[in-house]
């Protein structure tokens, strides 16, 4: 048996966007004018749900990097797809851990390249010493502070595994060429695709308390499932084989009854029970979706370049 624990209804509609991002986004328009090209953090797993739009709009007409970071806990086979991507839009792109220091190396090199016509151009006004300067950004929980740290190699920005650490404007010198400014991470108010808010936060680019996280998790099991049909079965030792659903013609109502019949198979296998015997569906979705944002399931991209075309 399972009891349905809901709470308010997700509607495939996720809003967060607290007053400091507000703040946030001034400074960074603020700041531009003194930036030469801005380094923009995405989440592999999510290349493109990840990227705000409004640093497209503030950054126009600057060298841009983009680091894909967290590749190791996305599909090796989807990261080579969107870097292609993404370079063929013309943007320069590392694949990183920030974590493990992965990939980090190569910024200095990326930026001295992407730079290279503005440090010509100094030198023949006869501007000597005059540092590069970029601007880390982007959306809350991509790694922005982690990685700053790897790149500098030491603790310089704060860092937390919760969205939304980092608070302020700060400048770090990388060395005597390079000056980074942290910036904190900014969502844009509204999501034009509700496919967006799911994927950020299945990825843990939102704060749970603004979450239905029973709902959530039945969006990521049936994106989990469509991608491989026997990873759920494999990882909870549960039978999914006779209720997947047609993917290509599925509505929000089967995505919530399909994933919340998997919650309740989760919840007996893992012996989640309440009081009375019921399975604890909502503790089955907190583990499913924890198990999620620790690549319990291995490498996983959540958005397919494929896909990304054919819409």
């Amino acid at each position: 048996m399972k009891e349905n624990n809901q709470q308010n209804d997700i509607k495939t509609n996720i809003h967060w966007y607290p007053g400091h991002m507000t703040k946030a986004k001034r400074q960074m328009q603020e700041s531009i004018k003194l930036i030469d090209v801005i380094i923009e953090l995405v989440d592999a797993r999510v290349p493109l749900a990840s990227r705000n739009p409004d640093i497209d709009e503030l950054g126009k007409n600057k060298p841009r990097i983009i680091i894909m970071n967290k590749a190791d806990m996305a599909s090796d086979n989807e990261n080579t797809k969107w870097k292609k991507y993404f370079e063929e839009k013309g943007f320069h792109v590392i694949l990183t851990n920030a974590k493990t220091g992965q990939g980090v190396k190569s910024l200095k090199n990326q930026i001295t390249e992407v730079c290279k016509e503005k440090i010509e151009r100094d030198k023949r006004r006869g501007i000597k010493n005059r540092p590069i300067r970029g601007m880390v950004c982007g959306i809350p929980n991509v790694g922005k502070s982690t990685f700053i740290n790897s790149v500098v190699g030491k603790s310089t920005a704060k860092t937390g595994n919760k969205p939304g650490v980092t608070r302020g404007n700060q400048w770090i010198k990388l060395n005597n060429q390079v000056e980074l400014l942290d910036t904190p991470g900014i969502l844009w108010p509204k999501f034009e695709d509700p496919k967006v808010g799911i994927l950020l936060a299945l990825c843990g680019g939102i704060k749970e308390d603004v979450l239905n996280v029973t709902e959530l998790a039945c969006y990521g099991i049936t994106i989990l499932s469509k991608q491989n049909s026997k990873i759920l079965d494999l990882k909870y030792n549960i039978n999914t084989v006779d209720i997947l659903p047609n993917y290509d013609i599925i509505n929000q109502s089967e995505i919530l009854t399909f994933g919340e019949i998997v919650l309740d198979k989760i919840a007996e296998s893992r012996k989640m029970l309440l009081k009375g015997g019921l399975h604890d569906i909502n503790k089955a979705a907190l583990m499913f979706l924890d198990d999620i944002r620790n690549a319990k399931f291995g490498g996983i991209t959540f958005e397919i370049v494929e896909e990304i075309n054919e819409e």
